[in-house]
């Protein structure tokens, strides 16, 4: 308590007044409503913001000790998530950080950065493959690696990004050569071909469209890999049975901090796609 240690235990019960009880050890400890979430006291935040911790592992300081058999404890979720946004308010942009996700919308995906901290990773930044909701690329609960882009520390803001820890374009070419037939997603239908996703940063178009549809899994025949030009060309050879929920991701970055991240190849100036930070 002294010391603001953060814990972690598992919530156990929420009451009426929505105090929740949470095992600590071979003690019980309370978390007084207002201290079980940012924002509660402020009206900013909703009540599912405690109520969906029951059952769940989460993580508190210890506020008051009180003597007795066993001592009642008095613990706040809140100073933990408090110490730990003040903490990464600190890191630079380029700051790589592990999260878990927590729950999608089709407009981004929202991650614990660390003791219930949650920040948004925005559909157009899950990867370079565009995608049509961000549960093609996530599930809840899954454990991932975000970047930090940016902050506003007045408004205890994260800004993060996801695609630029699954390699560039050459990184993701070089797992592919001419002449293989491997599986893919559907990730958009034109009038001159359909684009297919053979890895979450990485697309090629095949000229087939006919009875296809966005995120249909299909076989695919890589006819040629032409780098120059960022592209790939493809021959369809039949769609295949949806896989039930996304391809597991491979990241290339997993720590460290990042400067820029350059997603085209060397000297290529048109549709250049890249990240400054800071």
């Amino acid at each position: 308590m002294e010391q603001e240690t953060v814990l972690e235990g598992r919530a156990v019960l929420c009451t009426p007044g929505h105090d929740l009880l949470v095992n600590l050890g071979p003690f019980t400890g309370t978390i007084p409503r207002e201290e079980a979430a940012l924002g509660i006291r402020e009206g900013t935040a909703r009540e599912i913001a405690i109520l969906s911790r029951v059952g769940k592992p989460i993580s508190f300081t210890v506020t008051g000790v009180a003597e007795g058999a066993p001592p009642q404890l008095t613990l706040s979720r809140r100073r933990a998530q408090e110490l730990a946004l003040a903490e990464l308010l600190r890191c630079p942009p380029g700051t790589v950080l592990p999260a878990t996700v927590t729950h999608l919308e089709g407009f981004g995906a929202f991650v614990d950065v660390g003791c219930g901290v949650v920040s948004l990773i925005g559909i157009e930044n899950c990867s370079v493959s565009r995608i049509s909701h961000p549960a093609r690329r996530f599930t809840v609960g899954q454990e991932i690696y975000t970047v930090l882009t940016g902050s506003d520390p007045d408004q205890g803001r994260l800004f993060l990004s996801h695609k630029e820890l699954l390699g560039t374009w050459l990184e993701n070419v070089a797992r592919f050569s001419p002449g293989m037939t491997v599986a893919g997603w559907v990730r958009g239908v034109k009038s001159y071909g359909t684009f297919v996703e053979l890895t979450p940063n990485l697309t090629g178009l095949a000229d087939q469209t006919e009875g296809l549809a966005e995120d249909d899994r299909v076989s695919v025949y890589i006819k040629a890999i032409l780098p120059d030009r960022m592209k790939i060309k493809l021959t369809l050879i039949h769609r295949l049975e949806p896989e039930p929920g996304p391809e597991p991701l491979s990241y290339f970055i997993t720590s460290g901090q990042l400067s820029r991240w350059d997603y085209s190849p060397p000297g290529r100036l048109a549709h250049k796609i890249q990240t400054v930070f800071g």
